[in-house]
């Protein structure tokens, strides 16, 4: 037998049973069954008393005593089969819905006999329903904790019950030094004070105590922890070695220049940490992988030209590719307007660009008259040549797919420096799991003079109150956002639902302009409208979550999100993001209804207590699970069995220590104290690496 043996050719199993257990569990082979880890424990080391039983026991527990008489109870629905139990102390009600003859003849009556099960309270009455009967003291009083494995009715009514799996699972465990092999070395286990690989799944399936289970409980979530980290490493380390880089080693008058002379505010200590760790990268002649995290209006994007004028200064081009249009035209919009008193050429190409202007750009980029190209998709176009791109920046990196980011590498012969920036703060347990292979830049810093916006929660009944004090705001010459959730499933509602919302607006602040932006317009004509209300010529911008990412309109210093129920977490932060760009107080109100969901009330909770997006997106992770967070593309990566990335923050920061500290020392893994580790990780992860593409 081997871990890849089929479950059919194990003994009580068989081919049927086999095929069952595979299609509702997914489990087909050894190894599949090995890590088919229990959900909880019974113990049935103690004996319990009926008098000193709480009311509120939770657990399944056993009694030793007699069953004194039994009788049929007929009623409505049909019948029941109702015994009394006694020992010393008192006496309950046993109970079976479901028998048969020859079950109600099995019964022992006044002998002794050991119950188990779950005991309810009713009426001032202690029952037991359908409890397991042994009359062998022995049988009964097992010395371990005994595995409940996750099951369904549907097994449960083919013989495939629990007792099965105890048996089949204990029986396996008897062969497991055959085909189990240790896969940490010796000076690891010391360290992290770690059981043995093989004590791990006897202790995890029948251990003697809470102390054995919480052992093999840790065993196995570092063992998950550390080799997905090994994985990361590798290839982190091959990245070094392997890709090579244009090295930007001056910071010239581009940089320098601009910094004395242009630069609007004072950057933040936290811009300055970041473009350090920037410029200490692009001075190797290895390609960068980092990771730029910052909250929205954190100052992301000068960190971005600043390194684009870095790039300059050592004859480089330099892209910025974003997901969307109006993102891609914002980033073009400011970077132009930062550049304005200088004479560096920023073009902008996307789908929207004329032929005659994609003429000009083909030509510039070509003969590296154009230092700074800013666009989205239509970057990755196979006519879109460079005369030598050495820096590629990518915005909101969960929306771009591997192969496209792989084109942008093949821009130039030599791969250019990549910064991947986001503006959804990713959970710190996430980033040190799921970006292990890219170094992580974070700017935790607001700049100077920002105001942290207020966050309310308002009903219904508040509405008129809400506008009043939106009214108030624009009588001091700000602008407003009215936003409108979008349910994909139906179109036709969400847009009934805008409408409305645009006639209550429209009704209520009558001597203002109100504009409107919504998905199914064309281009041009949200454009115009996004434009109209830029300009400040509109006081009011009724939206759908297009505006999520895009607009920029610093005198816009209210939100008011309706239905805010109906957003994710995430979603809610981006969308606030839109105001609090002024040097003015802003706010955002967030309108529900009033019947909420347990779920509902932890988001608006969560909003209404902080801006930090990094607090949020922790929050939002455990209400979503990482693969959400992550974008649909990834929800398959968070498949480990044991290790949580929610709850297990501190074994995977001890993981990823332990393979760094490990691969400083021996980067190929070639000490002999590294070979079963190295010899494990080849056969189980080389090539299967599902995750490594992330980046």
């Amino acid at each position: 037998m081997t871990l890849e043996t089929s479950i059919e050719f194990l003994k009580g199993i068989g081919t049927e049973r086999a095929k069952l257990i595979r299609n509702v569990l997914g489990i087909s082979t050894v190894e599949d069954l090995l890590t088919f880890y229990p959900i909880r424990y019974i113990d049935k080391s103690k004996i319990h008393k009926i008098g000193n039983i709480a009311k509120d026991t939770e657990a399944d527990i056993q009694l030793k005593g007699k069953i004194t008489d039994i009788q049929e109870v007929v009623y409505e629905k049909g019948k029941r089969l109702s015994a009394k139990f006694r020992d010393e102390t008192g006496t309950m009600d046993l109970v079976w819905f479901r028998y048969t003859n020859w079950m109600k003849d099995a019964i022992p009556l006044n002998q002794e006999i050991f119950i188990f099960g779950k005991v309810n309270f009713f009426n001032g009455n202690f029952s037991m329903p359908h409890p397991e009967i042994e009359v062998d003291e022995k049988k009964a009083l097992q010395g371990t904790l005994l595995p409940v494995y996750p099951g369904s009715e549907k097994l449960t009514k083919r013989g495939i019950t629990n007792k099965l799996f105890q048996t089949v699972i204990f029986n396996l465990l008897k062969d497991l030094p055959n085909f189990i092999q240790e896969n940490l070395p010796d000076y690891l286990m010391k360290s992290m004070k770690l059981i043995g690989r093989l004590n791990s799944y006897y202790f995890i399936h029948f251990p003697k105590d809470l102390k054995q289970f919480d052992e093999a409980n840790r065993r196995l979530k570092f063992e998950e922890a550390f080799f997905f980290q090994l994985g990361y490493g590798l290839k982190k380390l091959h990245q070094k070695t392997k890709s090579f880089g244009n090295p930007f080693p001056i910071v010239g008058e581009y940089f320098t220049s601009f910094y004395e002379n242009n630069l609007p505010f004072e950057l933040t200590n936290a811009q300055k940490r970041v473009l350090k760790e920037i410029r200490i990268d692009m001075k190797r002649s290895t390609q960068m992988n980092r990771l730029l995290q910052g909250d929205v209006g954190s100052g992301k994007t000068m960190v971005a030209l600043l390194t684009m004028l870095i790039a300059m200064d050592n004859g480089f081009q330099s892209c910025l590719m974003a997901p969307t249009e109006i993102l891609a035209q914002q980033h073009f919009n400011s970077i132009k307007e930062l550049l304005q008193n200088t004479n560096i050429n920023v073009r902008l190409l996307t789908g929207s660009s004329k032929t005659a202007e994609r003429k000009i750009i083909h030509e510039e980029l070509e003969n590296g008259q154009l230092s700074i190209l800013i666009g989205t998709h239509a970057l990755l176009e196979d006519k879109v040549k460079f005369h030598n791109l050495g820096l590629a920046i990518i915005d909101e990196q969960h929306r771009f797919g591997v192969a496209q980011r792989a084109k942008l590498w093949a821009k130039n012969n030599i791969p250019p420096h990549i910064l991947v920036m986001t503006a959804t703060p990713i959970p710190r347990t996430l980033a040190m799991s799921f970006y292990s292979d890219l170094d992580v830049s974070v700017i935790d810093e607001m700049p100077v003079g920002r105001k942290p916006i207020i966050t309310a929660h308002r009903r219904e009944k508040d509405r008129l109150s809400v506008y009043n004090f939106c009214r108030e705001e624009i009588e001091k010459g700000r602008q407003i956002y009215f936003v409108y959730p979008l349910i994909e499933e139906s179109e036709t509602l969400d847009y009934k639902n805008l409408m409305e919302g645009l006639e209550h607006v429209m009704n209520f602040f009558k001597s203002y302009n109100v504009t409107m932006v919504h998905g199914r317009m064309k281009p041009a004509e949200k454009d115009a409208n996004m434009q109209y209300f830029a300009s400040g010529q509109a006081q009011i911008m009724v939206a759908t979550t297009v505006i999520e990412v895009g607009v920029n309109v610093p005198n816009a210093s209210v939100m008011v999100i309706e239905s805010s129920e109906r957003f994710g977490l995430s979603q809610l932060h981006q969308l606030r993001g839109r105001v609090g760009r002024g040097a003015e107080q802003s706010y955002c109100i967030l309108m529900t209804g009033d019947k909420l969901s347990k779920e509902s009330r932890t988001r608006i909770k969560t909003m209404v207590a902080t801006t930090d997006g990094f607090k949020i997106s922790e929050v939002d992770m455990e209400l979503r699970g990482p693969g959400d967070i992550l974008g649909t593309q990834q929800s398959g990566v968070v498949d480990f069995k044991k290790l949580s990335l929610i709850e297990d923050s501190a074994i995977i920061k001890a993981s990823k220590l332990a393979v760094e500290k490990i691969l400083e020392q021996d980067a190929l893994l070639t000490r002999p104290d590294n070979q079963m580790m190295k010899q494990y990780y080849i056969k189980q992860y080389k090539g299967k690496n599902k995750w490594s593409q992330i980046s």
